[in-house]
């Protein structure tokens, strides 16, 4: 293996304009699930003293956890800038397999009430 003076081959096509432009999306996009991490744990320390019923306690942390997930896959695992094909074929396993489970949670709920009917 010979070495050159020439740059690596894979920097010749990157601009410093552009690594600024990384870099600033990076931070944004921790300062913001900094910002979203930092209301959940708040709102899971004063639910109880602020009066909130629990039920909308967890379906904050539901949406939110949601929308934290979305910013990691579509900035930091660089999911956002890819064809849609690509992004349905990861996607669609996670959307049938959480519809799974609703269905699952429902029909077990379901029986629940239907066998402590009967006893």
């Amino acid at each position: 293996m010979e070495h050159s003076d020439q740059p690596y081959k894979y920097a010749q096509h990157h601009s410093e304009a552009e690594g600024k432009k990384t870099r600033r999306m990076i931070w944004n996009m921790f300062w913001v699930l900094l910002a979203i991490t930092s209301v959940e744990v708040g709102l899971g320390l004063v639910w109880k003293e602020w009066g909130i019923n629990f039920h909308y306690v967890k379906m904050t942390f539901i949406v939110m956890t949601i929308v934290k997930a979305y910013f990691i896959v579509a900035y930091y695992m660089h999911l956002k800038h890819e064809k849609s094909f690509l992004k349905n074929s990861i996607i669609a396993p996670y959307i049938l397999l959480a519809v799974y489970l609703i269905y699952m949670v429902i029909t077990e709920g379901n029986f629940t009430t239907y066998m402590d009917n009967m006893f």
